[in-house]
């Protein structure tokens, strides 16, 4: 039993450490950005404003191993139509400092950033950062007015772990202990991080955009969550654009845009 929790302990760490960084080059919109910094739970957390007067402000949120360069384009797109926009770089990710990072993490996180920056009318959101905005939403007051763009959200963290363990041929032994530590780190159970748990009490008008051929968050965790029949929610399936190439697509952007 202590081999089993000790070798859980090990896999959280690795579950929750970003193991590259994105190297690519800083677009230039950004160095047209107010620079934003702040400190939180011993993470230096940096990111970007770009201010317009009276106008909606929105808050994109990357996903994991991602960081803000690779939003240049929605960026220059809100800034066209005089939005104003903040993007973060999450803890252990981009210019933001740290090693690891967990979903109760990333929510402290922007829960923080709505209170120094916010409120916000708007969120675009990839992947994990679909699943933290999710769960943000559940803290902040809000109405339909508010709109939140989901793109590959990672729907369930169950699927995650499953995945996660069957790539590491761990056992069940050691899942049973994963588990519970995630219960006591949290309090919660791995079942309450979940998109599809969340939407029941997300009051936003969500676009959710999701790829047949995802090959990190699989669609049938989305198709269930479109199957509940959410009236605030519309539901997007592509084909052959895969986890990354999804937030890329022209087609895609310009929707969003439009949404936003």
């Amino acid at each position: 039993m202590l081999s089993n929790r000790k070798a859980a302990k090990s896999a959280f760490e690795l579950f929750c450490t970003p193991l590259r960084r994105s190297k690519r080059k800083t677009p230039a919109i950004f160095e047209k950005s107010e620079q934003l910094q702040f400190m939180f739970e011993g993470y230096t957390i940096r990111g970007h404003r770009w201010k317009a007067a009276d106008s909606k402000k929105i808050l994109i949120v990357h996903g994991f191993e991602s960081c803000c360069n690779n939003f240049d384009t929605y960026v220059s797109s809100l800034i066209n139509k005089e939005y104003e926009v903040v993007i973060f770089d999450a803890p252990a990710h981009g210019r933001s400092t740290g090693k690891k990072i967990s979903l109760p993490v990333y929510l402290k996180t922007l829960i923080r950033v709505n209170d120094l920056y916010g409120p916000f009318d708007g969120f675009i959101a990839h992947s994990f950062g679909g699943l933290a905005v999710a769960h943000l939403l559940e803290t902040l007051p809000h109405n339909d007015s508010i709109h939140a763009v989901f793109i590959a959200p990672a729907t369930e963290t169950v699927t995650t772990i499953d995945s996660f363990f069957k790539f590491l041929h761990l056992s069940l032994a050691v899942r049973k202990e994963f588990d519970q530590l995630i219960f006591e780190l949290s309090g919660f159970h791995p079942e309450h991080f979940s998109v599809r748990r969340a939407m029941h009490n997300i009051k936003a008008k969500v676009l959710w955009f999701h790829d047949e051929k995802d090959e990190l968050t699989p669609v049938e965790d989305a198709l269930i969550v479109r199957n509940d029949n959410h009236p605030n929610v519309i539901f997007r399936i592509s084909r052959g654009l895969g986890h990354r190439r999804i937030y890329r697509d022209t087609a895609i952007i310009k929707e969003i845009i439009n949404f936003m």
